[in-house]
């Protein structure tokens, strides 16, 4: 799989998709540059968390005007998968490849801390090598995670089976005290209606090694290199 993961002023997790990607699972993979436009050498872009421009505005505000961003717009339109990742789930929800916001955190402090995720589709590229029922253990680490969209479009991305992340207890409820966050429905990752563009709050890529305390992570991204596989 020929991966590009793109970089903005203020990025701090393209090493960590990098070392996954290219160094635990040996797949071709580069940076992209906020500025360049060129994306196609590629079969999937990952767009990391961080703090995008310092998040100036609110998270994703600016880069989503980065150059980079009308040509992600138009690989996405083509059928390329995208993974946005913590601001890189900011950053498509302010670009409007996919609906909803992310706010302040309810409680308004930033959480660092493992959650656990029940899969609620294995209907997507990004999860239907996902073989396990048991809920996926991975970090969070963000101060604006709260997922909010209106009421309308919320029964939309039910009814179309769109919501693939919900925060969840280490059997599988989903409860208040799980929320993290305070996101509408326990929500933790969506997907557009086309289903080849991701975003999700938590780090998959910081739980790729069972030293790290779970390798959980890896199965999305082996999810995605085998829809990639031809």
């Amino acid at each position: 799989m020929r991966t590009g993961i793109v970089v903005f002023p203020g990025t701090w997790s393209d090493k960590d998709c990098m070392h996954v990607l290219r160094d635990v699972l040996n797949q071709s993979t580069e940076y992209i540059w906020h500025q360049e436009t060129d994306l196609s050498k590629y079969e999937c872009i990952v767009i990391p968390g961080g703090f995008s421009y310092g998040d100036y505005l609110r998270a994703g505000a600016i880069a989503r005007f980065a150059p980079v961003m009308k040509s992600i717009t138009d690989f996405a339109n083509n059928g390329g998968l995208v993974i946005g990742i913590c601001n890189g789930f900011q950053v498509l929800c302010e670009a409007g490849l996919l609906p909803g916001v992310l706010m302040r955190n309810d409680h308004l402090k930033f959480r660092c801390e493992w959650v656990n995720l029940k899969i609620e589709t294995a209907s997507t590229p990004f999860t239907k090598s996902i073989t396990t029922l048991n809920p996926l253990r991975v970090p969070i680490s963000h101060g604006e995670g709260q997922y909010y969209v209106s009421e309308d479009t919320l029964k939309e991305l039910e009814r179309d089976d769109q919501i693939v992340f919900r925060y969840c207890e280490p059997n599988g409820d989903v409860t208040k005290e799980s929320n993290p966050n305070g996101s509408v429905n326990n929500i933790a990752g969506i997907i557009n209606s086309n289903r080849n563009v991701l975003g999700m709050m938590p780090h998959p890529e910081k739980a790729c090694e069972d030293i790290l305390g779970s390798s959980d992570g890896l199965s999305i991204f082996q999810s995605i290199i085998n829809s990639t596989d031809k």
